[in-house]
């Protein structure tokens, strides 16, 4: 498995598996299937209402936690700095875990942006008291990244995005990779399958002619080069899947590569068509949601 360093020093495996949109009854069979075909990373979040499933699947595997790279993400309704500070031993403790490899703050929170500082300060204490290995963002963009840099001390490691040669925020790309902040693909193969109110009528990038011409000239499967086209830049990718064939295929993307004139084909799809909510419109009005306590 190929491994990426984090800006702390951290090593962290470049593809993990994804459980968003997983329901907790699938989750656990999935997440034993990946660590049973070599994955090392799991990918989960408070919102995805599954990191107990994903705690036990773990515990089952027979593999040592310390092989084990989890990464979890703290939701939007538990920002401010005690909430956030909670919301870390939650996620915890539903993990079964005294310490998480990566904790990511969801969204940005534009329309509160103050009390996602707060949040990010509270990342910051876990990291100095050793309860999280590494802290990071998810879905931020360019002035979000700014305005957080400017007020804490902690670069993050990580900004999970929306990253697919359909939607591939080359500005974003660039700022992180300017201050040393790892790009991380969530949706690395176009996958998104529902939000409300977006991708009713989206073209999927699998079926592209010149993902599948690739595909064809490498003997592989489109997911498999679309993974490697993130692989190939850089960047983590976390495809999600919930079926033991797709697993395996997503983790057998290490033994070729695509060619320069392949990825330059790839780039060459951008839509500038997101799948998923824009991060500005995410507010706590409508997307606000209890975490459970563990």
């Amino acid at each position: 498995m190929q491994t990426l360093t984090l800006n702390n020093g951290v090593e962290m495996p470049a593809l993990g598996l994804g459980v968003f949109q997983t329901p907790p009854d699938e989750t656990r069979a999935a997440v034993e299937a990946a660590l049973d075909l070599g994955y090392r990373h799991i990918g989960t979040a408070a919102a995805y209402s599954n990191e107990r499933e994903v705690g036990q699947a773990i515990r089952d595997s027979g593999v040592s936690r310390d092989e084990i790279f989890i990464e979890t993400k703290i939701w939007i309704s538990d920002y401010g700095y005690d909430e956030t500070l909670h919301g870390c031993d939650k996620s915890a403790a539903k993990l079964g875990v005294d310490q998480i490899d990566l904790l990511i703050l969801h969204q940005a929170l534009p329309s509160d942006f103050d009390k996602t500082l707060a949040a990010y300060r509270a990342l910051e204490e876990l990291l100095a008291d050793g309860k999280v290995r590494a802290i990071g963002v998810s879905n931020f963009m360019v002035d979000h990244l700014t305005t957080l840099l400017d007020a804490t001390s902690v670069v993050p490691a990580v900004n999970q995005l929306e990253i697919h040669p359909y939607f591939q925020q080359r500005a974003v790309l660039d700022f992180d990779d300017q201050h040393h902040i790892l790009n991380q693909a969530w949706s690395p193969i176009g996958g998104i399958t529902f939000y409300p109110g977006y991708g009713e009528d989206r073209k999927s990038v699998l079926t592209d002619p010149a993902v599948t011409r690739i595909a064809k000239a490498h003997l592989k499967s489109p997911a498999q080069v679309l993974l490697r086209w993130g692989l190939q830049q850089g960047r983590s990718v976390i495809p999600k899947s919930t079926k033991r064939t797709r697993i395996a295929e997503n983790i057998g993307v290490f033994g070729f590569e695509v060619t320069a004139d392949e990825l330059t084909a790839l780039d060459a799809l951008e839509t500038g068509r997101r799948g998923g909510p824009d991060p500005e419109n995410v507010t706590l009005t409508a997307y606000g949601r209890v975490i459970p306590e563990a």
